[in-house]
């Protein structure tokens, strides 16, 4: 596993009690793609980082209603599991919480706080329903509250008619990529007005993709000047198309190398992408293997998938196996020297499509 590259990113996680997600352990690198059956946990593992961002904005009880209630959250419910554990580290610093659900169906942090440099943990309170610390400010643990708020959960699934990529935005809604990319338009305007370099450097990769695809056709809308759309030419044509006569791979393609490929002061700390394969040809996702690993450089990935093509893109120690046992999902690292014989003859994909590790046929794992 190769190891993490910044002070703010992720070394350790330990999880209990959620979802499905009885008990977990977890060390984490710079490069973390999380791979299984369906159903397995990947997409838990995922919400729960979406959970903790949302917790820090101060929105945890907004989050746990429109996830269904504390019920939904805990590990089958509160009959079975009394409280969600977490334990999030940084190096030598770390955040921890406990919540537990109430009659009212709500969490209820019954303990929260830090540690660092193996010292005695600093209690922030219990009781309370959102966060007692707040990104930005001064004291105890301010650098691990400020790198979890700069966690983004990405997802660009939706390419349908109504989704918002493809729709009119403010063009001022540019500071970051938004998680579904509702203002790609907006952000790569940005980029091309002030990072030329980074802004060629997707529009070349998506050519790549996509042979076909001229350039971005960036503007304000012409009725209104503070408002922008998605358009784009064809290779040699004029004539702008609108976000709607993309494919839905080329589009979702066009969001990850926006995501992968922008400045590194703009990427945030910790990315995390569910999935990132859907609609894609087998060539961009060779091409999007790439963008990942560069991506490493200055920010943690964290990816679930589940293309064999994008598996054997990686190393055995880039993949962190999920399995379902007895209703819970597990999480352990490949083994490389237990598998060494069978990677003499298949790659990492062809294995996992054997089910000769995530599917519980051989002790493959560290």
């Amino acid at each position: 596993m190769k190891p993490t590259t910044a002070p703010d990113q992720l070394t350790h996680l330990k999880l209990e009690g959620y979802k499905s997600i009885a008990q977990a352990d977890l060390p984490l690198g710079a490069l973390n793609l999380l791979v299984g059956a369906n159903g397995a946990g990947k997409s838990n593992l995922i919400d729960f980082f979406k959970l903790i961002r949302d917790l820090i904005e101060g929105h945890l009880q907004l989050h746990v209603g429109q996830a269904g209630g504390p019920d939904a959250l805990l590990h089958f419910g509160r009959k079975t599991t009394e409280q969600l554990v977490a334990e999030l580290s940084f190096g030598e610093r770390a955040y921890w919480l406990r919540l537990a659900p109430t009659a009212d169906n709500r969490l209820m942090f019954a303990l929260e706080g830090y540690w660092w440099h193996d010292s005695e943990s600093h209690r922030l309170g219990s009781g309370h329903f959102e966060t007692l610390c707040r990104a930005g400010e001064a004291g105890v643990g301010e650098e691990v509250v400020a790198a979890m708020a700069r966690w983004v959960p990405y997802h660009f699934h939706d390419t349908g008619e109504d989704a918002r990529v493809k729709q009119v935005h403010a063009l001022n809604d540019n500071a970051y990529l938004r998680p579904d990319a509702r203002n790609l338009a907006a952000y790569l305007l940005r980029l091309r007005e002030t990072d030329a370099a980074h802004y060629q450097r997707i529009l070349r990769t998506v050519q790549l993709v996509a042979p076909f695809f001229g350039d971005f056709h960036l503007r304000p809308t012409p009725v209104n000047p503070d408002r922008i759309e998605l358009e784009w030419v064809e290779r040699g044509q004029d004539v702008p198309f609108k976000a709607y006569a993309l494919s839905d791979g080329t589009l979702r393609f066009i969001c990850l190398a926006t995501l992968l490929l922008q400045p590194q002061a703009y990427r945030p700390a910790t990315i995390l992408i569910d999935e990132p394969e859907l609609g894609l040809h087998p060539y961009a996702i060779t091409v999007l293997a790439s963008m990942l690993k560069s991506a490493t450089s200055g920010s943690q990935i964290i990816v679930s998938t589940q293309s064999v093509e994008l598996v054997n893109e990686f190393d055995a120690e880039d993949l962190l196996v999920v399995d379902r046992q007895q209703g819970c999902s597990t999480f352990s690292r490949l083994n490389e020297r237990a598998l060494r014989e069978w990677l003499d003859e298949y790659s990492l994909g062809e294995l996992w499509k054997k089910n000769v590790f995530g599917g519980g046929e051989l002790e493959a794992h560290a």
